[in-house]
């Protein structure tokens, strides 16, 4: 089993929108194998509350106006602002506040699950630096 076409899609949104807005470390895992209730996981990091808000907000405006009008089923953490679970069903994206991130270390949870090329600018241009 593998992850949908359009959650990929909707993934690679979500994360050019974090990459817009200065995340940093975004990656996302085919989660379809191991987890039954959703395909993908999104995780980015950010330097301070205001700019995981501002993330998360992008996020949001992307997947809406870009994405086929997609709304998050659920949002969790937005007044705090160190951890935003935004839940869109075959999604899930995490826009974690740095120190969060380190502390709970999601990706050790999906460490076998396949990485999704998220086709970010930054990806390819490192590709090329390799050649």
């Amino acid at each position: 089993m593998t992850a949908l076409e359009s959650s990929i899609a909707s993934v690679r949104i979500a994360a050019a929108a974090a990459d817009r807005m200065k995340a940093s470390d975004i990656v996302a895992y085919d989660v379809s194998d191991l987890v039954g209730i959703t395909d993908c996981m999104l995780v980015a990091s950010a330097t301070n509350e205001r700019q995981v808000l501002a993330v998360a907000e992008e996020i949001e405006k992307d997947l809406y106006t870009k994405g086929g009008k997609l709304k998050p089923q659920g949002r969790e953490g937005i007044q705090e602002a160190q951890w935003i679970l935004l839940d869109y069903g075959d999604f899930i994206i995490h826009v974690m506040h740095e120190e969060a991130r380190d502390f709970y270390r999601l990706e050790r949870l999906w460490r076998d699950c396949p990485r999704i090329d998220l086709e970010l600018p930054e990806a390819a241009d490192a590709a090329a630096d390799a050649d």
